[in-house]
């Protein structure tokens, strides 16, 4: 599967997805970004814009979505409304935006004559199961209804696979963080929330306890991962976990980077736990490195350093 041609971004200007369309671009891809532009900003594409061709547009405007999928021959599917309390404050609008959004995605690009979608899964599809590490074997427990979304949107990839042969892979992101993540919602990623709030010497907030713990990965690797899965002929129909395979709490992360930023004197305001909000995340990815080849190349220390450098020049520091 060539990676020079003409690929789609679907949510390529949000955070992960501008990571992918940057790394694709250097590679010498003809990269095109469809997005509305609900979640992601147009200046995550600054680096690029030279480069890449932006269309303004939900997955769900039909005209809109078949003019971006025009010549393309690989999709990488990152547009989602990406988050847990967010779905649980308005789980209509994460209905439409994932499952209606990937559906129409799935069914224009079959007849736009595509050749492989790499789907942005997510690791809420295994909610709070006991298992020390989470496999794909597992039976999937969403405890929210952006995890449901997702997982809708997994199987209708695998759907596509079986009846149309249409080619897809599933990729179950585990927390992923870096450059260009924004913090200014309350539904942003914690590590991202952490890092402006000490550099602006506010208190960070913790919801519950903090001994709740997450598998950290620094957003490098999960473009890493995207690139592997639009070439391997093994990974098709498959779904497969993204992640370090590494365990850190909120509470040791949180001591981690006060020490990176030279912040030990503030402390963290617990408040009470969110609802559906999984306790524990670790990932086995057994099947990554046995499909895709694949290796996480940057550990949550460097990926820390790396994100903290960012912010320290961004608008969020201020």
């Amino acid at each position: 599967m060539s990676l020079t041609g003409t690929v789609l971004v679907t949510g390529g200007a949000g955070f992960i997805g501008s990571h992918i369309a940057a790394r694709l671009a250097a590679q010498g891809a003809r990269v095109r970004v469809i997005d509305d532009l609900s979640t992601g900003h147009r200046h995550n594409l600054d680096a690029i814009k030279g480069d890449v061709e932006f269309v303004h547009a939900s997955l769900n405007d039909e005209t809109q979505l078949k003019r971006a999928l025009d010549k393309v021959e690989i999709v990488f599917h990152q547009a989602a409304i990406p988050s847990v309390p967010r779905s649980v404050a308005n789980p209509l609008e994460t209905h439409r935006a994932c499952v209606d959004g990937t559906f129409q995605l799935l069914l224009a690009a079959r007849d736009a004559g595509v050749k492989r979608l790499v789907y942005a899964a997510s690791s809420s599809a295994y909610g709070d199961q006991e298992a020390p590490a989470k496999s794909e074997d597992l039976t999937p427990s969403p405890l929210s209804p952006y995890a449901v979304a997702k997982l809708v949107g997994e199987y209708y990839c695998q759907v596509w696979t079986r009846v149309y042969n249409f080619e897809t892979v599933a990729i179950r992101y585990f927390n992923v963080f870096g450059p260009r993540q924004d913090p200014s919602s309350q539904y942003s990623g914690v590590i991202s929330q952490f890092i402006a709030r000490l550099l602006r010497g506010e208190t960070p907030v913790i919801y519950g306890d903090g001994e709740q713990s997450r598998d950290f990965t620094f957003v490098s690797n999960v473009v890493d991962a995207n690139l592997l899965a639009a070439e391997s002929s093994r990974a098709v129909g498959q779904v497969i976990n993204v992640a370090v395979g590494q365990q850190t709490s909120l509470n040791v992360l949180l001591e981690t980077l006060k020490k990176l930023l030279g912040r030990e004197d503030i402390n963290a305001e617990h408040v009470a736990p969110r609802i559906g909000d999984v306790r524990d995340s670790l990932a086995d990815i057994t099947r990554a490195r046995e499909l895709l080849g694949y290796e996480p190349q940057v550990d949550l220390e460097e990926g820390l350093r790396q994100t903290i450098e960012w912010f320290k020049h961004s608008q969020y520091a201020k």
